[in-house]
């Protein structure tokens, strides 16, 4: 990979007005990314706006430097960064209006690269950990405040470094985030252990009408599901990761209901030799191998149908490949 350091550190200096942005319904890695790249380039004497369309969850609130995010951008900008979003479209419309970012920071296998400068490293367990390797390099400090969202993308998308994407450097970027004072325990706890209860209620829903085929574990959540459970959220409130400990399972899906003619899904591969980025990719959708995700228009039925078809013929070729190597 072409080393991009001096390039983006030359753009970040001459740079005086920045927006960071990254995908709609972000998650720990998206947020934390946002916030600990915008706080060290504020410390570094930057104007910087940062702008999520979907804004932070509740379960991200405590996070430093949360109530610095917008929703809309406002003005000019001498430099625009995407972080940990694989394509143009995730962004939402936060970029309307604007050119497309001078900057992409991302660790997708899918991306497209669509920023003047890509920065891409499908090795990286989170774009989080392609900050704390690179932004030492771009001359910004790692302050407590940094760390602490650095740590957060880190721990939420390995799922407490129990990913199979977990790897030595994330291991050992952790223990430095720990010496400048970072709380792991904390974070932990907030991110992946606790949780509210209409999150829990909406878990139920889902999990009354929970289904199995063969080595395929899936259910859907619908509006009138997330009415039922008073959830304020329009994600699964990670379901999918509860699905992913089925030790029968090779392929876990939740369906998200976002409008009536207009549904997300989630897919976690639970196997080494399921790609699941590939069923995300006919969809147009994106992500990791073993976890991807996609948005589709129609009916909720209709969609199931075809992402359990488009499941099974996954599964069904790795099964045929085995057999003909014998």
């Amino acid at each position: 990979m072409t080393d991009l350091a001096p390039l983006i550190r030359k753009h970040l200096q001459q740079a005086q007005r920045i927006l960071i942005t990254s995908h709609i319904r972000p998650d720990g890695d998206a947020i934390g990314s946002t916030l600990a790249l915008g706080l060290a380039l504020t410390e570094a004497g930057k104007e910087v706006q940062m702008v999520l369309e979907d804004g932070v969850p509740a379960a991200f609130r405590s996070l430093p430097g949360s109530h610095f995010i917008q929703t809309r951008p406002n003005g000019f900008f001498d430099c625009i960064i995407v972080v940990d979003c694989s394509d143009s479209q995730r962004v939402g419309k936060v970029l309307d209006g604007y050119r497309p970012p001078d900057v992409v920071i991302d660790h997708h296998l899918t991306s497209n690269h669509f920023g003047k400068i890509n920065l891409i490293d499908p090795s990286a367990a989170a774009t989080a950990s392609l900050l704390a390797r690179e932004m030492p390099r771009w001359g910004l400090k790692i302050t407590l405040p940094v760390a602490e969202n650095l740590l957060t993308g880190m721990v939420t998308d390995t799922l407490g470094f129990r990913t199979s994407s977990t790897t030595p450097e994330i291991l050992r970027q952790a223990a430095d985030l720990l010496e400048l004072g970072a709380d792991l325990s904390g974070i932990y706890l907030r991110n992946l252990v606790q949780r509210t209860f209409a999150a829990v209620r909406y878990w139920g829903q889902g999990l009354a009408k929970l289904q199995r085929s063969e080595t395929i574990v899936w259910t859907t959540l619908t509006l009138a599901d997330r009415e039922i459970a008073e959830y304020n959220g329009n994600d699964d409130a990670d379901l999918i990761n509860l699905l992913s400990a089925i030790q029968e399972a090779e392929v876990a899906i939740v369906l998200v209901e976002q409008a009536p003619q207009k549904t997300k899904i989630s897919w976690r591969g639970l196997k080494p030799a399921v790609n699941v980025a590939e069923i995300a990719r006919s969809f147009g959708g994106g992500g990791h191998k073993s976890a991807a995700g996609a948005e589709m228009q129609g009916s909720l039925e209709d969609i199931q149908q075809k992402v359990l078809a488009a499941t099974r013929l996954h599964l069904q070729q790795i099964h045929d490949s085995r057999v003909k190597r014998g």
